[in-house]
């Protein structure tokens, strides 16, 4: 279906609050506690910074945010030593905010109570990289996101830039299947195109706990551009298949991002969470139906979202979604899964 005469780049757009300021909504079912396992932070990027203190102003908006998840992003990697541990600087920071965090002093939630990190699944020195980011993550670190999102219409601008056909690499396996022997999980982040290829990785690696992020990235742009139902049948054929793998569990979200095309960032008003509820419902009630509320998480992806939507208009939408849920369903898709996925402790 691709086509590199149609390759397109999407970058992260930047984030204006008075633009996000124009759309306003009362928090639905505030008392519904949540845990937000997929965010990110760093310093100055073209979308712009998202530190501790944009993180704690976000999750301040009026849901019941209780912990959150750090997924990696590039972010303050060592700059000396060698390479394969570089990322371990990475992990050093973000468990500082932990600790911080953990202290009470900045509120309720537990900020970056979980930590997946980055490490080169192929390198002969993984179990020494996964050694160090355990010492640095002080009892946080969970797992490891390797990128493996590639194809042939998307012109990458993510901070890691995999190569064509990681997924079949039988070092990137041999890595994938280590993380479970170790008790660790894998992030896939990768686009609806490579869902086959994660279907074959899942199989050979059953011991591994894997979670799909954005719902396997479902291009909407470039050559799949007006193709939503096609790119939809084909995407749900290949998420049942991945659903029999009970290793391979899903995060809700992700589709505000301009690679899935809904363009909300080009519109005059941000989006409503009526409008995002409708726009990916098919989409999450897919994934809830085939995987089951216990392999289902909703994220926000922020602050790459936040380009795109508010933190509380984003979960006002995930509720709406969950509206008909039974509340053992919701306490799964909300905070559940995560927990348990992430291996995370109750809250206090």
């Amino acid at each position: 279906m691709s086509a590199t005469a149609n390759r397109q780049a999407y970058p992260h757009p930047k984030v204006r609050t008075d633009w996000l300021d124009q759309v306003r909504e009362d928090i639905i079912d505030p008392d519904l506690p949540i845990v937000d396992p997929h965010h990110h932070l760093w310093h100055e990027r073209p979308s712009g910074r998202y530190v501790m203190e944009d993180l704690l102003a976000d999750l301040a908006s009026g849901h019941n945010v209780v912990a959150t998840v750090f997924i990696q992003a590039g972010w303050k990697h060592r700059t000396e030593g060698p390479e394969e541990y570089r990322p371990v600087g990475e992990t050093e920071v973000v468990n500082a905010v932990g600790v911080l965090s953990a202290t009470g002093a900045y509120g309720k939630p537990r900020l970056c109570d979980g930590i997946v990190a980055y490490a080169d699944l192929r390198s002969p020195q993984l179990d020494g990289v996964l050694d160090a980011h355990v010492a640095a993550g002080g009892g946080r670190f969970r797992g490891i996101r390797h990128i493996v999102a590639w194809d042939d219409s998307v012109i990458p601008t993510i901070t890691f830039v995999p190569p064509p056909g990681l997924l079949n690499d039988p070092a990137f396996l041999r890595g994938l299947r280590r993380l479970g022997e170790r008790g660790f999980s894998f992030d896939a982040w990768l686009y609806h195109t490579q869902l086959k290829d994660l279907l074959a990785a899942a199989r050979a690696c059953p011991g591994t706990p894997i979670v799909i992020d954005h719902i396997g990235g479902p291009i909407g742009g470039g050559p799949f551009r007006g193709r939503r139902d096609e790119v939809f049948q084909a995407w749900a054929a290949d998420m049942k298949a991945l659903a029999a793998c009970r290793n391979v569990h899903v995060k809700l979200g992700g589709l505000a991002m301009p690679v899935n095309g809904y363009d909300y960032h080009n519109d005059a008003l941000p989006p409503s969470s009526a409008r995002m509820a409708a726009d990916w419902t098919p989409w999450f009630a897919t994934c809830i139906e085939l995987f089951g509320a216990e392999r289902c998480m909703f994220e926000s992806n922020f602050p790459v979202d936040k380009a795109m939507c508010s933190y509380p208009v984003l979960w006002n939408a995930f509720k709406r979604i969950a509206a008909g849920a039974s509340a053992h369903e919701k306490a799964a898709l909300f905070h559940g899964t995560a927990m348990r996925f992430y291996r995370l402790l109750p809250a206090h």
